[in-house]
């Protein structure tokens, strides 16, 4: 109980916390909310617009798939990660593959993709990549802390169960995909979020994993992305996260590729 406790406190604080950000920079003061009802700028109307989007498609359901998580962990809940992980070993009990390892970076592949055919990306290659950049440092700075303070045991054995990374990045990705190119098509998201899940799925299947991880790396990989593309714009409005690769000369005098993130 002791360990549901704190991972409830830690979790639940980073997905309301960004809510509230959400809403305080929605409004300045009381005074502002009860003049809108009376007239409404069309710069505030969209700011509004934006705060109920990001608060509908991030923080409602990151925080069902991490109340999910966590209501299940270990032998909890109406149907526990327990209860999930014996029904994987009864109905595959001879599945194995590493297919888990490589499956979440699919996305990526089809997000560079398309920008080579597509006109209809939210933004250019070098913000995408800034974006997915970013995105994928704030679901590492979720994931892990929470990962080894927890100290949740794998069903293999294995430590850092709680919650999977894989899954995490997997839906980092994902949401990535889906915010870029959902204007363009519904199936290209529809894909990317079966990739995603799919990765979640094998990871229960392989026993690396139980139930409550995959759900939990779910919300966080969606929160984190979803998080930064609020931040940036809302505050940032677009004058960073650009990102750049070109040919470069080592310290040792070698050819390479030089990476550079602009803020």
């Amino acid at each position: 109980m002791a360990l549901t406790k704190f991972i409830t406190t830690h979790l639940l604080w980073v997905s309301f916390t960004l809510g509230a950000v959400a809403q305080n920079q929605a409004t300045d003061t009381s005074a502002v909310v009860a003049a809108r009802e009376v007239t409404a700028t069309p710069a505030a109307q969209d700011s509004q617009s934006k705060t109920g989007r990001f608060i509908k498609r991030a923080v409602v359901p990151s925080v069902i798939l991490i109340a999910a998580g966590i209501s299940t962990i270990r032998d909890n809940g109406f149907y526990s990660s327990y209860d999930a992980s014996r029904d994987a070993r009864r109905a595959f009990p001879n599945f194995q593959t590493k297919a888990d390892d490589y499956l979440f970076f699919v996305p990526i592949v089809g997000l560079y993709s398309f920008n080579l055919f597509s006109s209809q990306n939210k933004h250019d290659i070098r913000r995408q990549t800034g974006l997915l950049l970013a995105s994928g440092l704030l679901t590492t700075a979720m994931t892990y802390p929470i990962k080894i303070s927890t100290g949740v045991e794998r069903p293999n054995g294995e430590p850092r169960a709680f919650p999977s990374g894989h899954t995490s990045y997997a839906f980092t990705i994902a949401t990535i995909v889906d915010k870029e190119f959902r204007d363009k098509s519904p199936w290209i998201s529809v894909g990317s979020y079966t990739i995603a899940s799919a990765t979640g799925v094998m990871r229960v299947l392989n026993n690396e994993h139980w139930m409550s991880d995959v759900l939990a790396g779910a919300g966080i990989g969606i929160l984190s992305v979803n998080a930064v593309y609020f931040v940036h714009d809302r505050i940032m409005r677009n004058k960073g996260l650009n990102a750049t690769l070109a040919p470069t000369v080592l310290p040792n005098g070698e050819l390479g590729m030089g990476f550079a993130l602009q803020f």
